[in-house]
C-alpha cells in the first residue's frame, strides 16, 4: 500500500469533496457537517487545518476524536472494503471518501451520519 496519499494536503482534497457533492446538488455545508461528524473538528478548527495546509496524516492525527460510530461505515471505496482496511490512517481517509460518496449518491444525511 502506498503511503504517498498520507502526505497529500487536506486543502487539496477538500475542494474535490465539495465539487463532487455540488455536482450532485449537495452543499459545502453538508460536506463540512460530514467532516466534522467524522473528525470532531468544528467549523473553526476545520478551517484552521485547511489554512495551515496540513497533510492528510496530520489532519487525522489532530482530529479531536474519530466518531465512535465510524466503525459502522461499511462498503467498497476505491476497490477496497473500508471495514477490512488494516492501516488505521488509510481506513480513516477511506471512511471520509465513503461518506462523501454516499452524499453524492443522494443518501440522506441522517443515514450518512450513522
Amino acid at each position: 500500500m502506498s503511503t504517498k496519499i498520507f502526505k497529500i494536503p487536506f486543502a487539496t482534497v477538500y475542494p474535490l469533496y465539495i465539487q463532487k457533492a455540488e455536482r450532485k446538488n449537495r452543499t459545502k455545508a453538508e460536506v463540512d457537517k460530514i467532516i466534522c461528524w467524522l473528525t470532531g473538528y468544528d467549523a473553526e478548527t476545520l478551517q484552521q487545518q485547511i489554512n495551515k495546509n496540513v497533510d492528510l496524516e496530520t489532519f487525522f492525527a489532530h482530529a479531536l476524536q474519530i466518531n465512535p460510530n465510524a466503525s459502522k461505515i461499511t462498503g467498497v471505496i476505491c476497490g477496497c472494503r473500508v471495514e477490512e482496511i488494516e492501516n488505521k490512517l488509510m481506513q480513516q481517509i477511506r471512511y471520509l471518501d465513503k461518506l462523501i460518496d454516499e452524499l453524492a449518491k443522494g443518501k440522506a444525511m441522517d443515514k450518512i451520519l450513522r
